[in-house]
């Protein structure tokens, strides 16, 4: 099997070359996918909110269990994106999203980032960390929403 320059010079740019998910015959059917994953973000962040800010008793292992449940859902929603999904159902994506795909991308990485950080941090059950790490994550949902966000 011959590999030509140009298809591994495409291989190894694509990466670097980002875009949002192609367009989907039902878009409402992304619209539904990505609020699903924001609902059982929000489901387990709550609880954290909650303990950080004494409006509920500290359970370092039900900390450690959210966490590690809003580091795999942050992982899903990218593909809830896909062009041609700000319409198509009720929304609160921007569409400023698709005209930023970059940013919002950047964005959505740093939400991977952090909600992982915050994760591996509760695993190690240190209270003053896990209490660090979930007002970082919480900085860097703001800033995503503040942007992309209708209210």
């Amino acid at each position: 099997m011959r590999i030509t320059l140009a298809f591994l010079a495409a291989l190894a740019c694509g990466p670097a070359i980002a875009a949002p998910p192609p367009a989907i015959e039902k878009p409402e059917m992304a619209i539904a996918y990505r609020q699903s994953v924001y609902r059982m973000i929000r489901w387990n962040f709550a609880p954290m909110g909650d303990m950080v800010r004494g409006k509920r008793a500290w359970d370092g292992a039900a900390f450690a269990q959210h966490a590690s449940r809003v580091a795999w859902l942050a992982q899903q929603l990218e593909e809830g994106y896909p062009v041609g999904s700000d319409r198509g159902a009720i929304t609160d994506a921007k569409p400023e999203i698709w005209a930023n795909w970059d940013d919002f991308s950047s964005k959505l990485g740093n939400l991977k980032r952090e909600s992982q950080a915050l994760a591996d941090t509760a695993a190690k059950g240190d209270r003053a960390a896990m209490e660090a790490g979930f007002g970082k994550l919480g900085g860097t949902c703001k800033a995503c929403h503040d942007e992309y966000k209708a209210d």
